[in-house]
């Protein structure tokens, strides 16, 4: 009987195992061109750097290698020109690549193969990428940060109420308020750098998953992509991405933070508060009510973070049963890491020219400071600093204090003396002094307290980090 020959160009690249094309449903699910087109800059570089080092060591002729590399500049060159036939029929970004640079120079390309397997290709490749999206990632967030800091340094007087449970509890100034989220984008940050930092280890070389042969050298190939050293064990090479759950882990951290922020401008916005405007630029009308502003650029970055929580328990669901080592399973690592880097690519630049855009209406935010007896504690405090009172009981006469004033609709800085008296008669008219929001905020000098000397030390320290 005479052998069939096979009919199919993608199938045709495994070589003799298989006699026909896949049907038509397997090569729908089975192609990933569509999406992992975009690790071609990473797998034209670790192309290179494997030919390289095959050269070096004598595996291939620096014929062979001078040919490889003019077919990969050729390649690079056609993908920028957006010339490069991406087909189907070869599956992934790693097989096209291939299938074109036989296209162009012949027999030679497949000795591009030799020592590796598609396997440690396609977790060098997306290693790469998600190593380059933390450090961009790193960077978009210390953008937000200076955006934040120019207002926080602006507005570091500018009271505004502080809130616990969103009631009024002291008053701060909008300054230390907007210094807050300095501190959550600077760990988010930091994550992000830490994560690229933990995965800057090289898989290639790790091949199919038992290493290879051959007599390559993993650390000049490490070493020629910007890795600190190649990875330990073959068998985790190729099936680990932790590295890719670790970034978007602190995604989703991330965007938990971007999403509180938005929070707090979709808030503020509003006629109740009218803490806040921002500009055209992020904001948009009703279709049917004129009078309508809506901060749907704020709504967006808030909702977005319900994505970037589903990439990281998609890729955690993936990869959660799975023996060692690859399964085709790890497909499915791509398309969420990619959306979730898009995603939150697209909400920094959002909340950065928020911030940047929005004007604080300060005369409301000090009106609002003093609302809700919200210097109650400086009146404990107070006690307990002049009259020597036990801070339980000083709360104890602070509460009447409050109950009393409520009574006579009036806020604690208009409690007459009398009435204060009436609850212990050691208080004198110096009370006052510090029933005054700025008062309560200028006393606040502890270490990363409200003061605005704090607030404004707080702002040079960044400054001076973010330089």
């Amino acid at each position: 009987m005479a052998k069939a020959e096979p009919s199919g160009q993608g199938q045709a690249m495994w070589g003799g195992r298989f006699s026909a094309k896949p049907a038509d449903l397997m090569q729908a699910i089975n192609v990933s061109i569509g999406f992992d087109k975009r690790l071609a800059p990473q797998d034209l570089a670790g192309s290179r750097a494997h030919a390289a080092m095959l050269k070096a060591q004598g595996v291939i002729s620096a014929e062979d290698e001078a040919a490889i590399q003019g077919g990969l500049s050729r390649i690079e060159a056609e993908i920028a020109e957006g010339t490069f036939p991406f087909r189907g029929e070869y599956e992934d970004i790693h097989m096209n690549v291939e299938a074109r640079l036989r296209e162009l120079i012949g027999p030679a390309a497949g000795r591009l193969h030799t020592a590796r397997s598609r396997n440690d290709q396609v977790a060098l490749d997306f290693r790469m990428w998600v190593r380059e999206a933390c450090h961009r990632t790193a960077g978009q967030l210390q953008a937000l940060q200076q955006a934040l800091v120019a207002q926080a340094e602006t507005h570091a007087d500018t009271l505004m109420p502080g809130f616990t449970h969103l009631q009024p509890a002291q008053p701060v100034t909008f300054g230390h308020h907007l210094m807050a989220y300095v501190e959550m984008f600077g760990r988010d940050a930091s994550r992000f750098t830490d994560a690229a930092a933990r995965m800057n280890e090289c898989p290639l070389g790790a091949a199919a998953l038992a290493g290879s042969p051959f007599p390559i050298d993993r650390h000049a190939t490490a070493k020629a992509l910007g890795f600190d050293r190649p990875t330990a064990n073959s068998l985790d090479s190729v099936s680990s991405r932790d590295f890719a759950l670790e970034a978007l882990a602190a995604g989703a951290i991330c965007a938990t933070h971007l999403s509180r922020l938005a929070e707090e401008i979709v808030i503020w916005m509003t006629p109740q508060f009218g803490f806040i405007a921002l500009s055209d630029a992020f904001t948009t009308g009703s279709s049917i009510m004129p009078q309508k502003k809506n901060p749907d650029a704020a709504e967006l970055v808030r909702a977005k973070a319900g994505r970037m929580l589903a990439a990281f328990t998609q890729l955690t669901v993936v990869m959660k049963g799975l023996p060692l080592a690859y399964s085709k399973d790890m497909q499915e690592d791509k398309v969420p890491t990619f959306e979730a880097f898009d995603v939150l690519d697209l909400s920094l630049g959002a909340m950065t020219g928020m911030v940047a855009d929005l004007t604080p209406n300060a005369a409301r935010m000090a009106a609002a400071a003093g609302a809700g007896f919200s210097t109650a504690t400086d009146l404990a405090d107070w006690l307990v600093r002049t009259l020597d009172m036990p801070f339980r009981d000083a709360h104890h006469i602070t509460g009447a204090a409050v109950k009393r004033a409520e009574q006579l609709a009036c806020d604690l800085a208009d409690l007459p003396l009398d009435e204060m008296k009436a609850l212990d008669p050691r208080i004198g008219s110096g009370v006052y002094e510090v029933l005054t929001p700025a008062a309560s905020v200028a006393s606040r000098k502890s270490y990363g307290g409200a003061a605005p000397d704090q607030v404004r030390a707080q702002v040079a320290r960044w400054k001076d980090f973010l330089k």
